[in-house]
């Protein structure tokens, strides 16, 4: 049985930093990309950054600011995000997918986790 465990999250100012942490079991990581994404109300979710292969990717809005790692003697998906801003809000989640070409794409992801709040105040 597959298992997405988040932990992390928050509420944090402008500027800060946040650390997110995804424990995954019952899946081998080079069998599934993993990814993290964000949603909003009344929008899709969002791809965020992930890692498929041994190689990271990061969606266009990041600029540099969240670094997603992997670590594998605890079988978990970090992502580290700084100078977070307001626009940032946002419930995270991660997710693990059968076929990694499409990591960026959420609706063919097969697992995920339950999510996490993050809450960026000005």
């Amino acid at each position: 049985q597959v298992r997405l465990e988040e932990s992390g999250g928050g509420s944090v100012q402008a500027g800060g930093s946040l650390r997110l942490s995804c424990a995954y079991s019952g899946l081998s990581f080079s069998m599934y990309g993993l990814g993290w994404f964000r949603q909003v109300p009344g929008k899709d979710r969002e791809f965020v950054a992930g890692m498929n292969g041994g190689s990271a990717y990061y969606g266009n809005f990041v600029r540099g600011r969240f670094t997603v790692s992997r670590d594998n003697s605890q079988n978990t998906l970090v992502l580290q995000m700084n100078s977070l801003q307001p626009e940032d809000t946002a419930v995270y989640y991660c997710g693990a997918i059968e076929n990694g070409r499409y990591l960026r794409f959420g609706q063919r992801y097969n697992y995920w986790s339950q999510g996490t709040q993050v809450t960026i105040s000005s």
